[in-house]
């Protein structure tokens, strides 16, 4: 079901740039490369915008949710707590030697030099 649910969306992304592509905007769009002064003529300029603008939203929306119901969808690896809990555990254990607090409490150097 996950896999459906993101090949739907990468399906409907890609639809999504197709109609934002062919929508008329201050440079012409990719309506007018194709012939598209003939096509406005036989369904009208009006409603070619309309029909993108509702495709366009109407493409985000399904985006958002089908995105959203992949949460709901998504096979759990385990609870987010016993995450937390494991990676506690992992930091615990990374940190095996202990630090020293104050400057009395390190080793001096040894002095490697000869005289």
């Amino acid at each position: 079901m996950f896999t459906f649910i993101v090949g739907a969306i990468i399906f409907i992304a890609v639809l999504l740039v197709l109609v934002v592509l062919a929508q008329n905007s201050k440079g012409g769009g990719l309506s007018n490369l194709a012939g598209g002064s003939s096509a406005s003529n036989i369904i009208g300029v009006k409603k070619t915008g309309d029909l993108l603008e509702k495709l366009t939203w109407g493409f985000i929306v399904a985006i958002m949710v089908l995105s959203l119901s992949t949460n709901f969808v998504t096979p759990n690896a385990g609870s987010s707590n016993e995450l937390l809990e494991r990676a506690g555990e992992d930091a615990g254990t990374s940190n095996s030697r202990p630090v020293p607090t104050t400057p009395s409490e390190q080793q001096p150097a040894n002095d490697t030099t000869s005289k």
